[in-house]
């Protein structure tokens, strides 16, 4: 697995940061055979190939296996049992929870220290070993147990691993790998990345610019810090997406809520995309009543679904109540209490009335007037309220001409 052949695909899992120089993930980190990582890795178990080197310090949580010529520049720290092949060389610490298996000619400069047992040769490759354990099980017919231990050794994953290429070159500057690249949903990534095939989950940023040989896709809510380039191939742009760059492709979808900052350049077109979350209108009958995006509509605006021409009560149904009506033919709606439950329509004040002026002088007016809570007047005293209106037109007082 490590050995000569070569991982499928870059794989960043969901929630994957760089911090600070660290690849920081929930899960294990596989390393194919002579890659080069100039970053520190924390993760589950940490598992590299020949001629892995490793830029920062190593964190596993789980087990560590470093197979032959392998470089740490940094400590060390496991949590369980480490397995270290020939001539690995670590510049600083080895701190071990578990056992640790070691190889001839191992260099650790600044010491190390395990809890359990110490054991100097050179240890079997894991996956050597698994298949060795599992054919010796089932040669002795334990076949439960040989179950139990495949499906701890590849099913029991809490988190999916990050997998790193054979021959890849991961760096804070630039992710370079040869076979197709998937990050996934929510991370963090600081560095070009250069790959067969891109595909970008949600929400996640990336400090730097996308460069593919084939088609690349970017999902929901993600952010690029730079261009989106391929050489041959479609890129597909989300709703919420941000690219801080151009965009160069063959063809180009694109979603009407996603921000392009540079210059889309499409040799075969740009297609939009309406959101999928739009809402959509309703009927009265709560149907929907918006044409699908990706329906084709005729020049005349209609989709030849077919239109009803019928006395259905369709039209009944949508009939609105006008807003303003004729005083006549308008009604107060009638309290059932309180004092104004006294309250008379139009119709029944003026009966026969044709055509009801909306304003009435007070002294035309053969409404009582009545005001609301016994109070008459509007706090000078007097209880008449037509000569309040005759004293302040006789007399405007001081200021007024």
């Amino acid at each position: 697995m490590f050995g000569s052949d070569t991982l499928e695909a870059l794989a960043i899992p969901d929630g994957t940061h760089v911090k600070e120089r660290d690849l920081v993930t929930d899960g294990d980190v596989l390393v194919g055979g002579q890659s080069v990582v100039e970053l520190g890795v924390r993760g589950g178990s940490v598992l590299a190939g020949e001629r892995v080197t490793f830029g920062g310090d190593i964190e596993a949580d789980g087990d560590c296996r470093l197979d032959m010529w392998c470089e740490v520049n940094g400590n060390v720290l496991v949590g369980s049992d480490a397995y270290l092949g020939e001539r690995v060389h670590i510049t600083g610490q080895l701190i071990v929870s578990g056992d640790l298996d070691i190889g001839d000619d191992v260099d650790i400069e600044r010491g190390f220290e395990a809890n359990g047992w110490i054991v100097i040769r050179n240890p079997m490759p894991t996956i050597v070993f698994l298949f060795v354990y599992l054919s010796h099980l089932l040669h002795i017919g334990e076949e439960e147990a040989a179950e139990e231990v495949a499906a701890e050794a590849f099913d029991d994953r809490d988190a999916e691993p990050a997998t790193i290429p054979r021959g890849s070159r991961v760096s804070d500057d630039a992710w370079r790998v040869s076979t197709p690249a998937s990050i996934g949903d929510d991370c963090r990534l600081h560095g070009n990345i250069r790959a067969a095939e891109i595909e970008v989950g949600r929400n996640t940023e990336v400090f730097g610019s996308l460069r593919s040989k084939g088609p690349i896709r970017i999902g929901n809510g993600t952010v690029v810090h730079g261009d989106v380039t391929t050489r041959g191939g479609d890129v597909t742009i989300e709703s919420g997406v941000h690219v801080r760059g151009d965009i160069s492709c063959d063809r180009c979808e694109l979603s009407e809520i996603a921000d392009v900052d540079g210059t889309i350049r499409a040799r075969e077109g740009i297609r939009f995309e309406e959101p999928p979350n739009r809402a959509v209108e309703t009927g009265a009958d709560g149907g929907s009543s918006q044409t699908p995006p990706d329906r084709e509509v005729d020049g005349d605006g209609e989709d030849g679904a077919g239109s009803d021409d019928g006395d259905d009560g369709s039209e009944s149904e949508r009939a609105v109540s006008p807003a303003v009506v004729p005083i006549g033919d308008g009604a107060l709606p009638k309290p059932e209490s309180g004092s104004n439950a006294t309250l008379k329509t139009a119709a029944e004040v003026y009966p026969g009335a044709d055509r009801i002026a909306a304003v009435v002088p007070l002294g035309e007016n053969d409404i009582e007037w009545d005001a609301l809570d016994d109070r008459r007047s509007n706090g000078s005293g007097a209880d008449d309220v037509a000569a309040i209106i005759a004293d302040a037109e006789v007399d405007p007082g001081p200021d007024r001409r």
